[in-house]
């Protein structure tokens, strides 16, 4: 990478990648930003995504840095790609990971190209995360902040992504991304981080669901049969759930989840039921070299789960020490000690 790279950063409006900017353009980089318009009231689906807001905060910083910035409106290929895949997911009996499907779909595709029609060299977010080249191969490594790192986000990556991605604050902790943003009196310096689903927002899930999915009653049973209470549609939960299920004599977790009867099945804490030792998973996905199998790593199931070591075969993943809330449809991310070098999905 040369200083005459070009390099479009994806701004949101947020402190991280505002000091992703920032730095880009105090180390000498040809720098523009671009604002991702990917969800409002036009797909005909409430959210709490502040998306106006947030463009015009994104607004405000490339004009405090002299930056010039577009607007890339992805909101029809987020619906299709993202939305009806959170929904598809849910009503399946599963549980998604749209996080992780909107970078793989949307941040690092449809930006990426956006960026490379334009004449840009590599794209920068504000991700905790970081890429190195080592031989022939680029490989994601975590962030240094453990209590920020990101990679798991990124885990659906590939070596063409990877290849035209910059993490500016991958090697920060979250306080010193804080310290520069007031250091240089960023606008948006002390705006709150944002939460809930990549460019939805903080929802209340059952509230976004009922949207297109209508509830139905059925029975919350534990594991002996015995009748607790009712809920209005297995697919407002998830396995390993405790909040939400409105049961006396708790607390009680999710252990299973019957599509065809419509029944949760519920167990208490230490239950043995709610632990896993062996996952079934398809499509792994190698960023980039591809070790053989099996394999012994580290993986996680979610994401600011603690690292867990494993082994990694062609179709299941074996734990060392039993997991609680292992879901259907959640992606696992594979790490070789920081390196994470592959992802592949529950089943």
């Amino acid at each position: 990478m040369t200083k005459k790279d070009k390099i479009l950063v994806a701004l949101s409006g947020g402190v991280d990648s505002a000091v992703a900017l920032y730095l880009l353009k105090k180390q000498g980089y040809y720098v523009e930003a671009a604002f991702m318009q990917n969800f409002s009231a036009k797909v005909n689906l409430k959210g709490e995504c502040p998306w106006k807001e947030d463009r015009i905060m994104a607004y405000r910083i490339a004009a405090q840095l002299h930056v010039p910035i577009h607007t890339f409106n992805f909101e029809k290929e987020y619906h299709d790609k993202v939305v009806n895949y959170i929904f598809e997911t849910y009503k399946n009996g599963q549980t998604p990971n749209p996080d992780v499907l909107c970078n793989n779909e949307i941040k690092f595709k449809l930006f990426l190209a956006k960026a490379k029609k334009l004449g840009f060299d590599k794209i920068a977010t504000g991700h905790y995360a970081r890429v190195k080249k080592s031989g022939n191969f680029y490989q994601l490594l975590k962030g240094l902040d453990p209590n920020k790192d990101q990679s798991y986000f990124l885990s659906g990556l590939n070596q063409k992504q990877l290849s035209s991605s910059l993490f500016p604050i991958g090697h920060l902790a979250k306080p010193k991304v804080r310290q520069i943003a007031k250091q240089a009196k960023l606008v948006n310096a002390e705006r709150p981080d944002s939460q809930g689903i990549c460019f939805i927002g903080k929802i209340n899930l059952k509230t976004f669901l009922a949207q297109k999915i209508k509830p139905k009653k059925g029975d919350i049973l534990d594991t002996e049969g015995n009748k607790l209470g009712q809920h209005d549609g297995i697919w407002y939960y998830t396995i390993g759930q405790r909040k939400g299920l409105d049961i006396s004599n708790g607390p009680w977790f999710i252990q299973k989840k019957d599509l065809k009867k419509n029944i949760l099945v519920v167990a208490k804490e230490g239950d043995a039921v709610l632990y896993s030792k062996q996952i079934h998973i398809t499509d792994i996905h190698w960023l980039g070299q591809k070790y053989p199998l099996p394999f012994k790593a580290q993986a996680k199931i979610r994401y600011r789960q603690e690292d867990q070591d494993v082994i990694l075969n062609a179709k299941t993943l074996d734990f060392i020490k039993p997991q609680k809330g292992v879901a259907s449809g959640q992606i696992v991310a594979i790490y070789k000690k920081n390196q994470l070098i592959a992802s592949a999905t529950i089943v």
